[in-house]
């Protein structure tokens, strides 16, 4: 019988990689995403998009009450960083959300043990990315841990299992990964300040690395830009 896995999907490039991923290794995918008041908030059809592609067996959408984390320009009115340049800048952008992976991951810890899963899977990354300290390995090793404590399936000796497969690698490579499986980039999308209509603003940190690793992969780039169509 296939495992459940539990997929915490954005609608963006990696955690659409991720449900390929999953699938792959034969998991029944069950997404969960998050309406938290984002301003990208365009990113959930984007979800929907993928769950459908991906034929989950469950696709639950939660919403939660963004001015919890309202210092993010993600969930406010202050304005989204435009072409920063994301190598050398090692000051963590206002577009980091309060806690944001450790709320999504408590849902999807809740989830879990809903539907007796074992497995949950984030599409963190520590190498391409703008610094959050929620993307990295420590953090997703401490909560791994905190999950087996805290849980009726943990102390049952149901080890309980955080899966962050692109954390150690650069966009290109999950790109590669991606297309490898047959994921079409097309469906997914990254923008943090995207235009009423849904088109990526191609400045800000998430439109920069998707360019940058689509570009490194050699792979081209379905997304359309604002600029590009002025």
């Amino acid at each position: 019988m296939n495992k459940k896995a539990i997929i915490l999907l954005s609608g963006g490039l990696d955690s659409a990689t991720c449900c390929a991923i999953a699938k792959d290794h034969g998991y029944l995918l069950y997404a969960i995403s998050f309406d938290y008041g984002q301003r990208h908030n365009v990113e959930l059809d984007a979800a929907k998009r993928v769950a459908d592609y991906f034929s989950v067996v469950e696709h639950k959408v939660i919403r939660i009450d963004g001015s919890v984390m309202a210092t993010s320009s993600l969930t406010s009115k202050i304005s989204v960083p435009k072409n920063r340049d994301i190598d050398s800048d090692l000051e963590i952008p206002n577009t980091y959300v309060p806690a944001r992976n450790t709320v999504f991951l408590a849902y999807a810890l809740a989830y879990a043990e809903t539907l007796g899963s074992q497995d949950i899977f984030i599409g963190v990354n520590a190498l391409d990315y703008s610094g959050y300290p929620d993307c990295r390995p420590a953090y997703i090793a401490a909560f791994e841990t905190m999950a087996n404590l805290a849980t009726k399936a943990g102390v049952e000796g149901k080890k309980l299992t955080i899966h962050a497969p692109l954390i150690h690698l650069t966009k290109a490579q999950i790109i590669r990964q991606g297309v490898g499986l047959g994921l079409d980039y097309g469906i997914t999308h990254s923008c943090y300040d995207p235009s009423p209509n849904g088109l990526a603003c191609g400045e800000c940190d998430s439109c920069i690395l998707r360019k940058k690793g689509f570009a490194e992969a050699g792979v081209q780039d379905p997304t359309v830009y604002r600029g590009a169509l002025s």
